[in-house]
């Protein structure tokens, strides 16, 4: 990792609104904010979702403060006339607004795209929802789960004999949010690099980026007519490739994508008869050959330990690797070589450990201003600058205050 830094990141001054749930539309704005950019949180006065999900310590959800970094907090009720238009107000000057409600939902609300981008020509407008604005099923509701399902990626995950698993964390809405940062980058590339000078509206399916990364696997059906079924731990393409338990009961996880890691392997866990068997010199034929294969790698690592296995293979110049829980993580050199956890001060928590900025640029790299705000914390802020360059009224910003004080307390907004 390069040094601590101040700069204030690659997309400084890129005004963000997010007005996105859990979790795939929040994260790309957590993206944005990573390196630089202003994003403001829109939330119903009930609050983000994600504040109560997951574990929380004193009342706080732990998950919010992660997610939520480097974003200002604002509480409005777009239904309401007075949040509909405090929003019109944040959009005009806008970059960004990300927004994944139910296909057709803001339209109801007189929010939609051609309201939003009547009034800001210039606006790009991430729409994240379960089956996209178009097809039979864009009205119905989707989450990560769905899209885990309906994408293939849990068909082909678990063991041969077992059911269909599930990532137990938001994969799905994970790998969404990248695509929809991205996605973003280009559009604002093209409208200010390119010089249209115009914005436009993504929209974005949560199952189709995971669908795009799994592989041949359409292409393969539609010349093949193969379906890729579960294989374990197994890879359909390479062997040996599996998790493997060392001596002393720890795990490691072992890849030979590259034909000559897939010879050293062999020569290290069966000696140069293995390495020149015929049998294994094709992946084809090691596939074939996989649970003889793979029965002489875990036989090999089970008679050594953890540091042997390593120590071995990196001698060999073979690709593995532990296995770690969090924990183990934690006290990983590498990982603290690289500051890949970094620690954060919090108003409401003190010191907070989180996943740092990824990934690394050397001139301008991303930082964490901030974990996650308080509901509303910043209502008051971000109405005044509103009012002050003459978007609102002050009755408006007014009532606006009130109405979350109302529903959050005085000490929130």
């Amino acid at each position: 990792m390069p040094p601590a830094t101040q700069t204030p990141g690659p997309v400084a001054g890129l005004k963000v609104i997010d007005c996105a749930t859990i979790f795939a539309g929040p994260l790309a704005a957590t993206i944005l904010g990573d390196f630089g950019a202003e994003v403001i949180k829109v939330e119903h006065p009930r609050g983000d979702a994600l504040r109560g999900m997951g574990h929380g310590k004193d009342g706080i959800g732990l998950w919010w403060k992660v997610a939520a970094r480097n974003k200002r907090s604002i509480v409005l009720d777009l239904k309401q006339p007075d949040g509909a238009e405090a929003l019109k107000a944040l959009v005009r000057d806008a970059d960004v607004f990300i927004e994944n409600f139910r296909t057709g939902t803001l339209e109801r609300w007189g929010l939609g795209w051609d309201v939003l981008s009547e009034l800001n020509p210039r606006l790009v407008m991430l729409r994240v929802t379960g089956f996209g604005q178009t097809g039979p099923l864009r009205h119905r509701a989707g989450f990560g789960t769905i899209a885990e399902a309906m994408s293939g990626f849990a068909h082909i995950t678990g063991e041969p004999d077992g059911p269909p698993t599930l990532p137990p964390f938001g994969l799905a809405d994970g790998v969404a949010a990248y695509h929809g940062a991205f996605a973003i980058m280009f559009a604002l590339w093209e409208r200010d690099m390119q010089g249209s000078g115009k914005g436009q509206y993504i929209d974005m399916a949560i199952y189709e980026p995971l669908f795009a990364l799994l592989g041949a696997q359409p292409t393969i059906y539609d010349q093949l007519g193969m379906v890729q079924n579960r294989t374990g731990n197994r890879s359909v393409n390479t062997v040996p490739r599996n998790a493997y338990k060392t001596k002393e009961g720890r795990w490691v996880a072992l890849s030979t994508s590259a034909p000559s890691i897939a010879m050293r392997v062999l020569a290290l866990t069966g000696g140069e008869a293995a390495a020149a068997d015929p049998r294994f010199q094709t992946p084809a034929g090691r596939r074939k050959h996989a649970d003889e294969i793979d029965a002489m790698v875990a036989a090999w690592i089970g008679r050594h330990t953890l540091e042997e296995v390593l120590e071995a293979f990196e001698a060999a110049e073979a690709a593995i690797g532990p296995i770690y829980d969090i924990a183990q993580i934690f006290e990983d050199p590498q990982f603290q070589a690289r500051e890949s956890v970094t620690s954060v001060d919090d108003a409401d928590l003190g010191p907070l450990r989180m996943q740092n900025v990824f990934p690394t640029l050397s001139r301008t790299p991303g930082r964490i201003r901030n974990a996650g705000p308080r509901l509303g914390q910043h209502t008051q802020e971000i109405l005044a600058e509103l009012r002050d360059r003459g978007a609102i009224s002050q009755d408006v910003m007014d009532r606006l205050l009130e109405a979350a004080q109302a529903a959050i307390g005085q000490g929130g907004a």
